[in-house]
């Protein structure tokens, strides 16, 4: 495997975590420091995680940071909904295309890096 930056997932985390950045450049200004923040430190910390989890040594490490970054993702997902709840933006497909597809990869490159563990065994 080359580095972090060779992942799609890594990827496709980091143009969602630009997508958001852009989403939420039009919410109330009383928001820059709540939910503006909230969001786009959720979103940022799912490609970090990513590329913290594959720089380490084990794969056993890198899965654990997955898990870190998924947890980020839904609290994303979370924030997002909270959003549009509150009325500050309307639904976003591009957001939601992004969180699904982010979750689907990260979620798939768990199990890869799973049975690579069952073989090794």
């Amino acid at each position: 495997m080359g580095t972090h930056k060779d992942l799609e997932v890594w990827k496709q985390a980091v143009q969602l975590a630009k997508a958001v950045y852009e989403f939420t450049a039009g919410f109330p200004a009383s928001e820059v420091l709540g939910l503006v923040s909230q969001m786009r430190r959720s979103a940022v910390s799912v490609p970090s995680n990513i590329a913290e989890g594959a720089a380490r040594n084990s794969d056993k490490q890198f899965i654990q940071f997955l898990y870190v970054a998924l947890g980020s993702l839904a609290e994303l997902d979370t924030q997002y909904t909270l959003s549009k709840e509150l009325g500050f933006t309307a639904s976003s497909a591009e957001i939601e295309k992004a969180l699904d597809r982010v979750g689907k990869l990260t979620m798939g490159l768990v199990r890869h890096l799973k049975s690579k563990q069952i073989t090794n065994h």
